[in-house]
């Protein structure tokens, strides 16, 4: 086992070393934001026109939000003092970490950030440097710079600058943790001005930390603060400023004698530094929250084994009640940027934590629900803090923050209409933009047993290889044996995953029951048992017997074949659903702000009125699976004229839906530029689609439909990940020609998701 776990670890080492290095190096990138193809877009953007803006601003500062992109961005700084658990390793080295949090910014609130190393220990060096460049900037976010001279970079830079500014490693952990210990209090039937609380570590996060709790209520007699000597004690000397504020009238001096009958439990240390005695020794109800990365201070199992009543959270993502600085930061600087705020003071932060506590004990959206692959998600020692994934954060939070900076008097530009700026929040990420991430991590919470077809390929052993090591399915590689295993020693790949070569001796068993069944099934249909003897000893037929057999729950096949002749073995063995006369395959697209679908992208050359309302059942079903609500556009080159046999088709088929399916929101004939299109749709008020546009669509022939999404993904516009079979009664999918890693992860992904479904059924 520890080999396993060393071999693990260096392939992950490897893996990240190849993430980062890949083309474009690096994790963040600046992408022109305007038009600049032209010589008028150059001279507007850069001299002569650049100018006028600057003079603009020379009269007025404020200008600068107006003309620049200053007031959506952030500067991520540090020295690399304190990084991560890696300690002082220097400005450079802290670059990976600080690129890191500016991806975080980007995709969790549309917050552009520059990632800036200071090479400087001496704190007021390191203040008049980041004083200097501070103009840039609509936001500052300090990181990883080591206490006790976080505490006095911070305060000075606040006292100077007037714009949002926070040490994310201090009030990060404060603010999601103070979140989650007013609902860990309500759960444990206690209140915050009676409890005796442990503080173990002394550092900038733990200080932070108390304030915080101090200024939701916590009395200060009550608490017992411990470094790595043991309880901050009238007794103690040479103790920092900070320190010295929590200074407790007590002889006690350990650990062990802080949590006799203590209420609550915070670590801001290092792992298992808490016994199971300890914990036994807590009061009833106890609250731990065990925040040491990667290990907690005690382990998450042993707690709960240890005392029933615990109430634990940690800061690892593979246990519940996760402590998570992405469930402030991101959201605290967007309503702190969009409302201009001259700082991040104590009311911005209060306003996040209430916001997040609260968010805690609302329903749980359906698709966060998804995400984590559970029943149900409630209110409870289970569930008290919400989920990284939840989109309902961003609006949540950041509204939040910035009422609070308005009624704090510390917002320069207030908002007027907090229901148009919800929508704005919501445009800038995309109700669905996280769809991959929850995917993936719902597939990991049942991961299913997916055989992959041509899995000599490199691009299909490598995406075999991070589904295998990411915990998405568990790879069954199909193939001849030898050369399969020839490749995977080439490139490296070391995974304990089956590999089945359907030519091999040791297959003779199971060729002999799929030729069985497969004659027995298809001699009425010109099949022999020659040719099915044959046909066993091809993946193309074995692997859809596997399936239809249960030696596996999912297949993925194609690759290097075109998708006609791989899909006519499938077609032959698995069955339809009950009711669907023709399958049909659907192309997610993946766009920056949200998904969209499209269908019939691969099977149904020019289907008829009957068959697109068959394709868009399927679809509809298809996509609320992904807990998206669809809203179906029925494409055609008019809108709502039947000028064209095409048209006329299409129309019918939207009078068949809208008399059948009454419920469903689908409408057409419609142009594509039109659906998607709010302004639009507010032409046609007849319409079901109203003013909202589209996110799937149906083509009125394959040609348009696979023309369509093959120029997307030629031009690399968008992630295409498909085609998703629709129609069949077990999960099956080809993959397009030639597809990529990434594609071929996302589509095993969701046939994951298929098979789990249909075990749930």
């Amino acid at each position: 086992m520890a080999r396993k776990t060393q071999r693990d670890e260096k392939q992950f080492n490897q893996a990240a070393l190849d993430y980062h290095s890949a083309s474009p190096k690096g994790k963040i990138e600046v992408v022109p934001s305007k038009p600049h193809s032209t010589q008028r877009d150059l001279s507007l953007a850069y001299s002569p026109g650049v100018a006028i803006p600057c003079l603009e601003i020379e009269k007025d500062p404020k200008k600068a939000y107006d003309y620049t992109g200053k007031g959506n961005l952030v500067a991520v700084i540090s020295n690399g003092t304190a990084v991560l658990g890696l300690g002082d390793i220097g400005a450079e080295a802290s670059k990976p970490v600080m690129e890191g949090k500016g991806l975080l910014f980007k995709i969790f609130a549309d917050i552009n950030v520059f990632d800036i190393e200071i090479d400087e220990k001496d704190p007021d060096k390191f203040i008049e440097i980041v004083k200097g460049i501070a103009p840039t900037f609509g936001g500052i976010n300090l990181e990883d710079i080591k206490a006790p001279e976080a505490f006095y970079i911070e305060q000075k830079l606040k006292e100077a600058l007037k714009i949002p500014l926070m040490h994310d490693d201090q009030h990060g952990t404060a603010i999601i943790s103070a979140a989650a210990l007013i609902n860990a209090l309500e759960i444990s039937e206690k209140k915050i001005d009676e409890v005796k609380i442990v503080i173990n570590g002394a550092g900038a996060a733990a200080i932070a930390c108390t304030n915080l709790y101090i200024a939701l209520g916590l009395k200060k007699s009550n608490i017992l603060m411990c470094d790595s000597k043991g309880i901050i004690n009238k007794n103690r000397t040479n103790l920092t400023s900070e320190k010295l504020d929590f200074v407790a009238d007590t002889d006690l001096e350990t650990l062990e004698d802080a949590l006799r009958n203590a209420d609550v439990f915070i670590g801001l240390s290092k792992g298992n530094v808490m016994s199971p005695e300890m914990l036994l020794s807590m009061a009833k109800n106890p609250i731990v929250f065990g925040l040491a990365n990667p290990d907690p201070e005690i382990d998450y199992d042993l707690a709960i084994s240890t005392r029933e009543d615990v109430i634990m959270a940690t800061g690892r993502s593979d246990y519940p009640n996760q402590v998570n600085n992405v469930l402030g930061f991101p959201y605290i600087f967007r309503g702190a940027l969009d409302v201009q705020a001259t700082g991040i003071n104590e009311e911005m932060k209060l306003a996040a934590v209430h916001a997040i506590a609260d968010l805690a004990k609302e329903p749980v959206p359906e698709a966060v629900i998804l995400a984590y692959g559970v029943k149900n998600l409630q209110f409870g020692t289970l569930y008290f803090i919400p989920k990284p994934f939840d989109n309902r954060l961003i609006t949540k939070v950041s509204i939040a923050v910035a009422k609070a900076a308005m009624e704090s008097g510390i917002a320069q530009k207030p908002i007027e209409n907090f229901a148009e700026y919800e929508n704005q929040l919501l445009d800038r990420m995309g109700r669905d933009e996280k769809l991959i991430r929850m995917m993936q991590n719902r597939a990991r919470s049942n991961p299913k047993r997916v055989a992959f077809g041509n899995a000599e390929e490199y691009n299909v052993l490598k995406a075999a290889q991070i589904l295998y090591e990411e915990g998405i399915a568990e790879p069954i590689l199909l193939g001849e044996k030898k050369f399969i295993q020839e490749q995977m020693e080439l490139y490296g790949m070391d995974m304990q995953v089956e590999i089945v070569d359907p030519s091999d001796e040791d297959q003779a068993e199971r060729r002999k029951i799929y030729r069985e069944d497969f004659w027995k099934a298809r001699q009425r249909k010109g099949m022999n048992e020659y040719k099915a003897r044959r046909f066993m000893r091809q993946r193309d037929y074995f692997g859809p017997m596997m399936l239809k057999k249960g030696d596996t729950d999912a297949l993925i096949v194609g690759f290097s074949k075109s998708y006609a002749s791989v899909l006519k073995p499938i077609l032959e063995i698995i069955e339809k659903d009950k009711g669907v006369d023709k399958i049909a395959s659907m192309m997610m697209i993946l766009t920056e702000k949200k998904p969209m679908f499209f269908a019939d992208t691969s099977i149904n050359i020019n289907p008829t009125a009957e068959d697109l309302v068959n394709i868009a059942k399927m679809a509809d079903f298809t996509v609320k699976s992904f807990a998206i609500n669809p809203r179906i556009a029925m494409l055609s080159y008019t809108n709502f004229s039947g000028k064209s046999e095409t048209s006329k088709k299409v129309a019918k088929a939207v009078k068949m839906l809208h008399e059948k399916f009454p419920k469903m929101i689908v409408d057409g004939e419609i142009q594509p530029d039109f659906a998607m299109s709010a302004d639009h749709l507010s032409d046609y008020p007849f319409s079901k689609l109203g003013d909202q546009p589209a996110n799937t669509f149906i083509f009125p022939n394959l040609e348009s439909a696979n023309l369509s999404y093959k120029f997307i993904r030629g031009m690399k516009v968008a992630q295409v990940v498909g085609p998703i079979l629709m129609g069949l009664k077990q999960p099956v999918h080809v993959l397009q020609m030639r597809a990529s890693v990434d594609e071929i992860v996302n589509l095993a992904t969701i046939a994951v998701l298929d098979a789990q479904r249909r075990e749930e059924a």
